[in-house]
């Protein structure tokens, strides 16, 4: 069986590819899955990977949950209902528990469709950018069923309460120009340049040093359900190690001289 995953390095940055494109890419099964947390625990403990784009191949960015094994009720859909729970929280729920971990920014190269679990999965991306062919859809409730993955904390993050609402209340499609308009993404391209466009603002991102770069991830992260009091202490906490790095004193010090700077990650 080939790879659920794709995964190709360049330089700081890895581009993840799911890798079922006659089955429009759903993310229920466990190989993805363990493909999915197996590569953000990679990254965490790599300090030279400094971004990861991710995609999908074929037409589709990720369809999600794979239809014909919930017809099937078979894999994550089968059992009891205390099993089908289990099931949930031991199988795709570990994909957002890991992606919200993991310490390397996460840009979402949306190539087509975005559906269920495949919407959510770009939700836990810390960036998104959208070939003019995709489209988005909270479409849960079309299926009989809600968001599983933690598409009910995710998406009004993202669009705010009311249009979360009408996403996950009617599961009807957004088309990319929309998505742009409501902040669910924060570009549209033409589909030939999509994966060239996630590479530039991938090299923007590591262009930074990698240490201040995590740590204004964290700090982005925790900022959604801490109080302000809670975020200064983490703030002071992380610029006291910050201001230690060699890589801000050679930032300052390029700065200074007027020359692009040349972190290490040091």
């Amino acid at each position: 069986m080939d790879d659920p995953v794709l995964v190709e390095r360049d330089g700081h940055v890895e581009t993840w590819t799911i890798n079922l494109p006659e089955a429009r890419n759903p993310i229920s099964g466990d190989d993805v899955i363990d493909a999915l947390v197996a590569r953000v625990d990679a990254v965490n403990a790599d300090r030279t990977v400094r971004a990861v784009i991710l995609t999908g191949a074929g037409s589709a960015f990720s369809a999600g949950g794979n239809v014909k094994d919930m017809a099937e009720r078979v894999g994550l859909f089968g059992g009891a209902p205390h099993e089908l729970r289990d099931g949930y929280r031991r199988g795709i729920q570990r994909i957002p528990r890991a992606m919200y971990a993991c310490d390397v920014p996460l840009i979402a190269a949306v190539n087509g469709a975005a559906v269920g679990a495949g919407c959510d999965l770009a939700l836990m991306c810390d960036l998104r950018i959208a070939s003019e062919r995709a489209f988005f859809a909270e479409s849960f409730v079309k299926l009989g069923i809600i968001p599983g993955d933690g598409g009910a904390w995710l998406l009004p993050r993202a669009v705010g309460a009311a249009r979360a609402a009408e996403m996950a209340l009617t599961g009807d499609r957004v088309d990319a120009a929309t998505a742009l308009e409501w902040g669910l993404v924060s570009r549209v391209v033409p589909h030939g340049e999509l994966l060239s466009e996630a590479r530039r603002l991938a090299d923007r991102v590591a262009a930074n040093p990698p240490h201040a770069v995590r740590m204004a991830k964290k700090l982005l992260r925790e900022a959604q359900h801490q109080s302000l009091d809670s975020i200064l202490e983490l703030s002071a906490a992380m610029q006291a190690l910050a201001h230690q790095t060699r890589d801000h004193d050679e930032a300052v010090q390029a700065f200074l001289d007027r020359r692009d700077p040349h972190f290490t990650g040091e």
